[in-house]
């Protein structure tokens, strides 16, 4: 006598004593999952575990770590660009005193760090 399960198309697996169903979620998305996502990830598994496992799932996590990877790498990208514009960091200063430059910029790039994942990773 089949299962319901059986029935419906689906197979096993023998662990034991025990069939327990091959259940797998589909995940169409390839796109990858750099340092925001991988962030969003961690903040999703220990701070909004439910939202984490409805996103799981539906098997839409993955497209929703790699919408807040793109987001969050656009935001970074002008935000620094924008605050070395409005601090005058420029090029010239890059050739004439790099270590200046590298600390400016390393500040900068904390700073929209800190805003980035208030903004995008943190919702």
């Amino acid at each position: 006598m089949k299962t319901l399960f059986e029935q419906l198309g689906g197979t096993y697996i023998m662990q034991g004593d025990y069939r327990l169903p091959n259940l797998t979620v589909e995940e169409t998305d390839t796109r990858p999952i750099g340092v925001w996502g991988q962030r969003r990830l961690h903040y999703l598994k220990h701070h909004r575990k439910v939202m984490y496992h409805n996103l799981f799932t539906s098997g839409k996590l993955h497209s929703h770590l790699a919408d807040v990877e793109e987001q969050a790498q656009d935001l970074f990208s002008r935000l620094v660009k924008e605050h070395a514009e409005k601090e005058g960091i420029t090029e010239q200063l890059k050739s004439t005193d790099q270590m200046k430059w590298i600390q400016k910029i390393n500040n900068i790039r904390e700073r929209v760090i800190e805003l980035v994942s208030t903004e995008v990773i943190f919702l």
